[in-house]
């Protein structure tokens, strides 16, 4: 088993030695032309990045701070741009993801899901000496199991209480469950109780603006009542964290918020873009066409290499959309006289960003429409945990 105390150093040492492993297996490709990467490839556009990063920066002055979620790029050197240019910590989906950023020197995360193995707790804890670490808590079965690995480890851990506010997942149900389940994880040794988090994502898809908004605010209520309800217990309330890319310009107006988690805003995608004008699509695969038929061209890039969402993927140059993606086949409709030769490569701005992430093993980084650098994906799963998870 997993023994808490083992250091993280060992976790950090896992995490160069697969990084290490991955960039060999890409480097060859450093130095050559966007439009020559392997197939199928991942393509990051760094200069996008950089821009989506300062836009939401721009945004953020004055409003609520970002806790960028990582769960979308799953990758420390894009959340240290993100951090340097002002965001407060990072938010994870996992303990992979958690362990990954911690172990890149990164500091104020936030775990935005329950956490209840103990030996993934007894991990977080040892990872947490001298970092801000904080998990989501909706049952005092978690808290308890939290209480419990930090008192092991000798640390105390941060928890926002979780609050469902309409999607109908994870989080209490009630201004008296956030109440009662504060108190009790406040009076739990190793536990800091610091606010709550809550995300309107049952209404991130809803094409229409004023009825997203409307939505948005009730959810945020919702929210911000039992911040209050916490308040009235004498539990002090520092974190009041909601709204994700398409909702961060509704809920990150509202003074009673004081955190967003926008993630996807970083990369965007083709169905994103349309609720997010603001941030434009730096996450592209690369894929050759195979065969040709009138206007269609075949791609050797399917749902093996990136994920469809609400739109589909459609080329970087707009002249062709994607109309099929098959496992290993992408069928692209080109328009007029733009159709490409077989053997020709194509780049399509991908459909979902964060799901096409986690099919990937590592970026190709693009400044100036050549590759630069090679940064892994990190955190993906029980296969990078695996390296210093339990023995079986």
């Amino acid at each position: 088993m997993h023994n808490a105390g083992s250091g993280s150093s060992a976790v950090s040492a896992a995490f160069a030695v697969r990084n290490d492993e991955i960039r060999r297996r890409y480097e060859r490709t450093i130095g050559r032309s966007r439009l020559e990467v392997e197939t199928p490839g991942l393509i990051l556009d760094l200069d996008v990045v950089r821009q989506n990063i300062s836009a939401m920066a721009a945004w953020t002055a004055g409003r609520a701070k970002i806790r960028p979620h990582a769960k979308a790029h799953k990758s420390p050197q894009i959340a240290r741009l993100q951090v340097d240019a002002g965001a407060v910590g990072v938010t994870c989906a996992t303990v992979w993801e958690a362990a990954a950023i911690l172990a890149s020197g990164l500091d104020g995360v936030f775990i935005a899901n329950q956490v209840v193995t103990p030996w993934k707790l007894d991990l977080l804890a040892d990872l947490s000496r001298g970092r801000e670490l904080m998990v989501a808590l909706d049952s005092a079965q978690g808290a308890n199991a939290l209480s419990a690995s930090a008192t092991r480890a000798g640390v105390e851990l941060g928890a926002l209480i979780e609050v469902d506010t309409g999607m109908g997942r994870g989080g209490v149900r009630s201004r008296a469950e956030a109440r009662e389940l504060a108190l009790h994880a406040s009076r739990l040794p190793g536990i800091h109780v610091r606010g709550l988090s809550g995300w309107e994502g049952h209404v991130a898809l809803e094409r229409d603006r004023a009825a997203r908004g409307a939505a948005a605010a009730v959810a945020v209520t919702t929210l911000a009542a039992c911040a209050d309800e916490l308040r009235d217990a004498g539990i002090d309330v520092d974190i009041v964290s909601a709204g994700g890319t398409n909702t961060y310009d509704l809920t990150g107006c509202d003074p009673r918020v004081t955190e967003t988690e926008a993630g996807s805003y970083v990369l965007m995608d083709t169905s994103y873009v349309l609720f997010s004008p603001l941030f434009k699509p730096a996450l592209s695969v690369i894929g050759t066409v195979t065969g040709r038929h009138g206007q269609r061209a075949i791609l050797d890039c399917g749902t093996k290499s990136h994920a469809v969402m609400l739109e589909p993927p459609r080329t970087r140059d707009r002249s062709g959309t994607a109309v099929e993606v098959h496992e290993e086949h992408a069928l692209v409709d080109f328009e007029g006289n733009r159709m490409p030769s077989i053997g020709d490569h194509v780049e399509l701005i991908v459909s979902y960003c964060s799901g096409t992430v986690a099919l990937n093993e590592a970026y190709h980084v693009v400044e100036d429409d050549h590759v630069v650098d090679i940064w892994p994906i990190v955190g993906s799963g029980v296969a990078s945990g695996s390296l210093w998870g339990p023995e079986r």
